[in-house]
């Protein structure tokens, strides 16, 4: 398959090296084997990762040819055999804890999964938390007030000496001539005296708040949002008296 490596060492190069190893006298190929041994546990951070790779798998494979060698060597018999399945097992048990250690010492410097790598662009971009959503404000519609004018809810209102009188039998006092209603007409605003503030009136709930030193920006939603500066960012009502969303 085109997109699957091919392993270091294949079949032919590593059955040669087994092949060698068993003809070797034993007293070469242990010691060639523990130098390759001494050579990845000393060198594995300054070696190429294909080299410590070949030398694991030179490990492997030459483990057996020293065997047989050794069994050769031993003169072939009951006991030589016995020798060399005994170092088969302390070999390789030995072996298996070098990889293990080799393992984890590798692990704290491997990268991590291509998937990973290729989506954490998609990840850095992607919104966190809920979905925002765009406010467009209603700009309050000023008008400045003289006697007789139109309640968008109850008909027409007067303004009079300083002080609002409507059609329900209301009154608001103490506020300047500059005022505006909600879309709806729920919300009554008028400014305070000198332009030092709001006086808001919500008429569903029969509530006036006076707010020094704000200035309203807009309507959303029959709702009025509000500012201190022209460039600060907009504050609705509840969070500018700290209360929760109405229902």
């Amino acid at each position: 398959m085109a997109g699957q490596r091919r392993p270091g060492w294949n079949v032919v190069p590593a059955a040669a090296w087994l092949l060698s190893m068993a003809l070797l006298p034993c007293w070469l190929g242990l010691p060639l084997l523990l130098g390759l041994a001494a050579t990845v546990v000393l060198l594995q951070q300054r070696l190429a990762t294909a080299h410590v790779t070949s030398i694991r798998r030179g490990l492997r494979w030459g483990l057996p040819g020293v065997l047989f060698a050794l069994q050769r060597a031993l003169g072939g018999g009951a006991f030589a055999w016995g020798a060399a399945l005994l170092g088969a097992l302390a070999g390789y048990t030995l072996l298996a804890g070098l990889e293990a250690w080799l393992d984890r010492g590798s692990s704290r410097t491997r990268p991590a999964p291509t998937e990973v790598h290729d989506s954490w662009p998609e990840l850095a971009i992607a919104p966190i938390g809920p979905a925002g959503r765009i406010i467009e404000l209603q700009p309050p519609i000023w008008q400045q007030v003289a006697g007789h004018f139109i309640d968008p809810r109850l008909g027409s209102a007067d303004y009079h000496d300083g002080r609002y009188r409507f059609a329900d039998g209301n009154e608001i006092g103490k506020v300047g001539p500059h005022a505006t209603f909600s879309p709806t007409g729920r919300w009554f605003v008028a400014r305070l005296g000198r332009d030092r503030g709001l006086l808001l009136w919500d008429r569903e709930r029969d509530q006036r708040i006076v707010l020094r030193g704000w200035q309203l920006c807009g309507w959303h939603s029959e709702q009025p949002w509000l500012n201190r500066r022209e460039d600060d960012i907009p504050l609705t009502l509840q969070s500018v008296l700290g209360e929760d969303d109405p229902d």
